[in-house]
């Protein structure tokens, strides 16, 4: 490719690129020839497969930042602390760390069962 050439895609690149930003276009263009020192940007291969840098290709994927939460301390019946995917919603705390926090309803590891009267008896 001759020094016009160059300058010409080059002013071309400078162009597409400034109406691109301008106006959200997308526009490309290819240039026939080998890959020039110096013009960067995306390569149109066709049917050949040119070599390359790294065997695999790169993807870069922008992950979201990670929000610190602090974790919060509840106090619930031990059968929702046991079930907690199922009750964390009534103490609006499904997407946080929880604390169980003790208290005699937790016992030693045996849990006491309160007898209930059921208006039936």
């Amino acid at each position: 490719m001759s020094n016009k050439a160059k300058k010409i895609a080059l002013l071309l690149l400078f162009a597409a690129g400034s109406a691109a930003q301008a106006s959200n276009v997308d526009v490309g263009i290819s240039v026939a020839g080998e890959v020039s020192p110096g013009v960067y940007g995306r390569v149109d291969i066709g049917n050949s497969r040119p070599q390359v840098l790294y065997q695999q290709p790169v993807m870069i994927v922008r992950q979201p930042r990670p929000v610190v939460v602090q974790p919060v301390y509840m106090h619930v019946p031990p059968g929702h602390a046991k079930k907690w995917d199922k009750h964390c919603h009534k103490y609006n705390a499904c997407a946080q760390p929880v604390y169980f926090v003790k208290s005699s309803e937790y016992g030693n590891g045996k849990h006491k069962h309160k007898k209930h009267k059921h208006h039936d008896d």
